[in-house]
């Protein structure tokens, strides 16, 4: 899973992104602090690889992982070259979601490009830049379009398409709202669209209103009442607390969580916000030399799954060993489970479960 990280400058991104990442990009009180993109990949906390790494005594634990890519922070009328312009956003076309931070609180010390914090204005200040940068990619595509939509129906059909999307955006509306046919679509996936990416915000609040989780923050509730609308996911973080979190061991950080009063870190929050946008879940494998979690869309079939691990998995797959991971763990082995009738064997149609720990058989 790839997830870029967008926001104007000093609202807390890089800052996010250094604690998520402990990746080390600068962070300054100044705009454009980031110029060229950063880049940082994270594993994706799993209680269950070690307990059953040691069920299995396995050597090693390879965990999913997320990429982040963190942007020079982006300006009002960076398409028209305001700021470092929006040149940057090339990187964060191949992402799976659009991570959008947004400043909640007020200090005197940072400054805001805009002289006020209003989170309404930000994000709408940030949606029109991704909008105008989806506009210059639909006009290119028009361009190449309309030379062999003369010739070709396709061509035309698509042509057609581009000119609606088109109109969509320069109205101010995002590509994801645009009402498109099942190929359509299809076709709308293959432009990389910025618009067309599910966002979830990252609500940015101070030491206080971190512990309530924001609760009494009505920048947070802006925030999520536009969310609501979109069918977007948010959580609340505090980034300076996330950076200070980043430096500590896991006893120190789970010490530090319970002093706040507070189960889970920013990272904790924004995975499960990730997976629920993006419909994802975890099967995993496990043995003496690896105990791995695989991340895989929620409705795939096993023979799919087993690609994800191999091509040939998926070629040759003859059938699914399957025990749920509780049942597992509960009986204290796989034979123990297997003893039990606890291990399931399922063929080509089975939809694989979150936390279903697999073995799979195949023949190439």
């Amino acid at each position: 899973m790839k997830l870029g990280i967008v926001g104007l400058p000093n609202v807390g991104k890089s800052t996010l992104f250094n604690s998520l990442t402990k990746a080390g990009a600068e962070s300054a009180n100044y705009p454009f602090c980031t110029i060229d993109p950063n880049v940082g990949v994270v594993s994706v906390p799993d209680k269950r690889l070690q307990v059953l790494a040691d069920l299995y005594n396995s050597e090693k634990i390879i965990p999913a992982i997320i990429e982040f890519v963190d942007i020079a922070g982006l300006v009002k009328g960076a398409s028209k070259g305001e700021g470092l312009g929006n040149q940057f956003l090339s990187h964060i076309r191949e992402v799976d979601a659009i991570v959008h931070v947004v400043r909640c609180f007020e200090d005197s010390n940072i400054v805001h490009v805009e002289g006020s914090v209003d989170p309404g204005r930000d994000i709408e200040t940030i949606n029109l830049e991704l909008i105008f940068s989806d506009l210059e990619i639909l006009e290119r595509r028009i361009a190449r379009t309309a030379k062999g939509a003369k010739n070709d129906k396709d061509l035309a059909k698509e042509l057609e398409m581009l000119e609606r999307l088109k109109v969509h955006l320069e109205e101010g509306k995002p590509a994801k709202t645009f009402a498109a046919e099942e190929e359509e679509s299809k076709l709308i996936a293959t432009y990389n669209l910025l618009t067309a990416k599910p966002v979830i915000y990252a609500a940015n609040v101070n030491e206080e209103d971190y512990a309530n989780d924001g609760a009494n923050n009505p920048y947070v509730k802006a925030v999520k009442e536009i969310a609501a609308k979109e069918n977007s996911e948010v959580f609340v973080i505090c980034a300076k607390i996330e950076q200070e979190m980043a430096e500590l061991d896991d006893e120190e950080r789970k010490i530090f969580l319970e002093d706040l009063g507070l189960e889970e870190s920013g990272l904790d929050k924004l995975i499960k916000a990730s997976y629920r946008l993006l419909g994802l879940i975890s099967f995993l494998t496990a043995g003496p030399k690896e105990t791995r979690a695989w991340t895989i869309t929620a409705g795939t079939k096993a023979p799919q799954a087993a690609g994800k691990i191999h091509s040939d998995f998926e070629r040759g797959f003859i059938r699914a060993e399957i025990v749920n991971y509780d049942d597992l763990v509960k009986c204290g082995s796989y034979n123990a489970a297997k003893e039990k009738g606890l291990v399931r064997l399922e063929g080509k149609d089975y939809i694989v479960q979150d936390g279903d720990v697999i073995l799979f058989r195949f023949n190439v």
